[in-house]
């Protein structure tokens, strides 16, 4: 196989190579900061999603959780048993459905996702920077690409 048989001519023409990119250099950044909070990315993820759709008026069980924040039910399962050794979350048993436990944030599982969701939104902000005007087309078209291949 040679060059001649890729698609791109160079590795900055292919969006895996630069998603690839992106993805890592934005992980790294990302995970620097919630260091901080003794936090993976995973279980951040997961503590804004119970936040946000706790604001939502939400009933908010481990599917719901896992459906919403696109991680599969067992790795929300393993990543929540450690949110609740932390105290960060506190889970219920649901009052219809004896199957479902409904996922709630602690006091402290409010404080430090709020202040979490703080540095990160900066860390964002910091880096996202230079799409300036062209960011929310950008998020319009990682949407479309979420929308698209989730089926």
């Amino acid at each position: 196989m040679t060059i001649k048989d890729y698609t791109f001519g160079k590795p900055e023409e292919s969006p895996d190579f630069l998603m690839w990119q992106v993805m890592s250099q934005w992980q790294k950044g990302k995970n620097v900061i919630l260091e901080q909070y003794s936090l993976t990315s995973p279980q951040m993820t997961l503590l804004a999603s119970i936040l946000w759709l706790t604001q939502q008026k939400r009933e908010v069980t481990q599917i719901v959780l896992a459906s919403h924040a696109h991680i599969d039910p067992m790795t929300t399962s393993t990543v929540l048993r450690t949110l609740q050794k932390k105290g960060l979350i506190i889970r219920k048993e649901h009052a219809t459905d004896t199957r479902a436990k409904l996922v709630i944030l602690s006091k402290e599982g409010i404080k430090l996702t709020i202040q979490a969701l703080r540095s990160v939104e900066s860390f964002n902000k910091n880096y996202f920077n230079p799409l300036g005007e062209k960011a929310p087309e950008f998020n319009r078209a990682l949407m479309l690409l979420l929308s698209e291949n989730t089926k």
